[in-house]
């Protein structure tokens, strides 16, 4: 078990982020950092004690931006250092090289970039890509390749990152999914010959593999993620999901070694995990646990043993053991309003 570990979330109705301290199995809020508008994503580079948040713009002008926040692992309070203005409010950034390097995608502003990082410093785009409804970037954990998740598209384009980190398109620049299906989250596997993207529209987890030496991949096959028992049907763009009863995929995290790919539902509130086989193929789940309602954001910690999820229409978030495809439920703690994103530091 985790001796002991921060977590930190995000909390976009109430523009701030939480720290806590899991620690014997009890989280601890230790500390809240105000000021972070409508924050629903950052980064964290552990080695430096850094925070990248992305904060969104508004009708007074002020424009996007990505912070960069110290953190103080005693205190759990965040300082802000630097900050550093963005073409579009983004959803979803990810560090690379070391922290040396970042990527961002936005959904509303359908682009992704890429920036280098000096001394926490977040330096301007060095390069922009313009996809439909971006969702989510990841880079390969070599610093080699990125790949960014066009849910608008149906698509994951794909690039190598040169030196500059500047992206330059393979062959082919993108890989399809399943149309209508929203791609929003992936994952890279440990042995990093295989992708996984969750969608949002169809609930269901697409498996490509990864060729190591070129950077491409191709889809494998897919199964669904989400509790095929409740009637849920197949979601569309601009559809409200909770309204229609509609599928709501969100996001996806590895726990068991990799054997397992835990996988959130929004419309009915549940965690699932999805089985990996050795050839990396991917099962369906056969067990669900009703969670934080609509939760958008979780992670696993790095040991496997504990999960936390938040809920975009929850104050708190809940804290689990992970036996297995199993959850057993620990605690319940407060957070804010909006929470939906949640890393382990």
């Amino acid at each position: 078990m985790t001796d002991s570990r921060l977590v930190l979330v995000a909390n976009a109705g109430d523009g701030s982020l939480s720290t806590f301290r899991l620690a014997d199995g009890e989280l601890e809020r230790l500390a809240v950092t105000d000021g972070l508008k409508g924050c629903s994503t950052f980064a964290v580079d552990s080695e430096r004690d850094l925070v990248y948040a992305a904060v969104k713009g508004d009708a007074e002008g002020d424009s996007a931006g990505i912070l960069t926040l110290s953190l103080d692992r005693e205190t759990g309070q965040l300082t802000a250092r630097s900050r550093r203005d963005v073409p579009g409010s983004m959803n979803y950034i990810a560090l690379t090289r070391g922290g040396t390097g970042l990527l961002a995608a936005s959904y509303n502003g359908g682009l992704g970039i890429t920036c280098a990082i000096a001394d926490g410093v977040v330096g301007d785009p060095v390069s922009r890509i313009e996809f439909p409804n971006l969702h989510s970037v990841l880079p390969s954990a070599d610093g080699r390749f990125a790949y960014f998740v066009s849910l608008g598209a149906d698509l994951v384009a794909q690039y190598a990152l040169a030196d500059d980190l500047a992206l330059v398109p393979l062959e082919p620049e993108t890989v399809s999914a399943p149309a209508g299906s929203g791609p929003r989250h992936l994952v890279l596997n440990e042995a990093q010959d295989a992708v996984y993207v969750l969608t949002e529209f169809s609930g269901e987890v697409l498996h490509y593999a990864r060729d190591t030496e070129t950077g491409a991949l191709t889809l494998q096959d897919a199964t669904t993620a989400y509790d095929t028992t409740k009637g849920l049907g197949h979601s569309e763009f601009g559809a409200d999901p909770m309204a229609n009863h509609y599928i709501w995929g969100a996001d996806l995290h590895f726990s068991d070694g990799g054997r397992r790919l835990w996988c959130s539902e929004r419309t009915e509130s549940t965690l699932a995990a999805v089985a990996v086989a050795d050839d990396g193929s991917v099962t369906a789940p056969d067990r669900f646990t009703v969670t934080e309602p609509q939760p958008r954001g979780f992670d696993v910690s790095p040991d496997g043993a504990y999960l936390v999820a938040a809920g975009e229409r929850s104050t708190t978030v809940s804290l689990y053991t992970i036996d297995g495809d199993d959850l057993n439920l620990r605690q319940r703690a407060e957070t804010g309003a909006g929470a939906n994103w949640v890393r382990f530091v």
